[in-house]
């Protein structure tokens, strides 16, 4: 008989350096289900199989993050290789075009790299988790149906060539929510005139995460079977998803207020989001600061007993 695994009721982040091969949400599972038995989790921005690198994961009550999170600035190392181009704009495909490769120069190939830089209008791969009447795009591509995708537009803040050999390319690449990578490859490919797909991508960080200690799926089953106590040392706070923001600790009287849905007067000079704590330091809102007063954007119910910012 199966044994049933027992849940409990978890709240923080995991910083999950994705493994090779693995799906976001197989890697998801792995974690939630398999190591820290949490109730409820999920990620915050999908990487493809092929992806390694960066990807965190909320429990419990830092799921209300995750939909901020994915929307953030991300940085990425990507390689591509040069002179052909698959279906699926990545080594998965089938090689659907060839051609030769040009001598190249550092000039060159930032002559090529200019026009992806910036706000551009991009059209993400037909292999994609994109939804289109309630089904991924992958899934009807893969069932053979012609797929049309809009092109979108994107923000590409830095994409710089970092290395190159006579046909492939390692790039940097920070970027907004929504850009694909692979579709830069692809555009990189048709700028230069010989075709390009990516070959293999490391999410280097997400904001706030910009110096990220990650941990393995290895090293969290390694922790896992030293004890509790070493595994959840590994579980950032729900505050952590909030670090850049503004602090505000609220005495006992505002406590109760914003607890109870109440806005509370601020100085006037305050304004955007803030981190809001409880008397006894637990993470209590997220809030926007306007008009001299507190708006309540996200509400958290955390236990006294998490741990918090300091």
């Amino acid at each position: 008989m199966k044994r049933r695994i027992r849940f409990r009721d978890l709240h923080g982040i995991v910083l999950l350096d994705k493994p090779l091969g693995l799906s976001s949400n197989e890697a998801l599972q792995v974690v939630r289900k398999g190591i820290f038995r949490a109730e409820k989790g999920g990620h915050t921005g999908a990487l493809d199989p092929l992806a390694t690198g960066l990807l965190p994961l909320c429990f419990g009550e830092a799921t209300k993050l995750a939909g901020m999170l994915l929307g953030s600035r991300k940085a990425y190392l990507a390689e591509c290789k040069l002179g052909a181009t698959t279906s699926t704009a990545d080594l998965e495909g089938e090689v659907v075009l060839e051609r030769p490769v040009p001598m190249l120069s550092d000039a060159a190939v930032e002559a090529a790299l200019v026009n992806l830089r910036g706000r551009i209008t991009q059209v993400p791969p037909a292999y994609s988790a994109i939804k289109r009447d309630g089904e991924r795009l992958y899934v009807k591509a893969r069932r053979g149906e012609a797929v049309e995708v809009p092109a979108r537009e994107v923000d590409v803040y830095r994409l710089d060539m970092l290395s190159r050999s006579d046909d492939s390319l390692t790039l940097y690449v920070e970027c907004g929510s929504g850009t694909y990578v692979r579709s830069l490859a692809v555009d990189l490919g048709e700028n230069l005139g010989c075709g390009a797909h990516l070959t293999a991508l490391r999410r280097l960080w997400v904001e706030p995460f910009r110096e990220p200690a990650m941990v393995t799926v290895e090293q969290l089953q390694a922790a896992a079977e030293r004890g509790d106590d070493a595994l959840l040392a590994l579980l950032l706070p729900v505050s952590a998803g909030l670090e850049g923001l503004p602090a505000l600790r609220l005495d006992a009287e505002q406590t109760l207020a914003v607890s109870q849905g109440q806005q509370i007067p601020l100085d006037p000079s305050m304004s955007g989001q803030v981190a809001v704590f409880a008397e006894d330091g637990r993470l209590l809102v997220l809030g926007e600061a306007g008009g001299g007063k507190l708006h309540i954007v996200r509400g958290f119910n955390l236990p006294s007993t998490v741990q918090h910012r300091s």
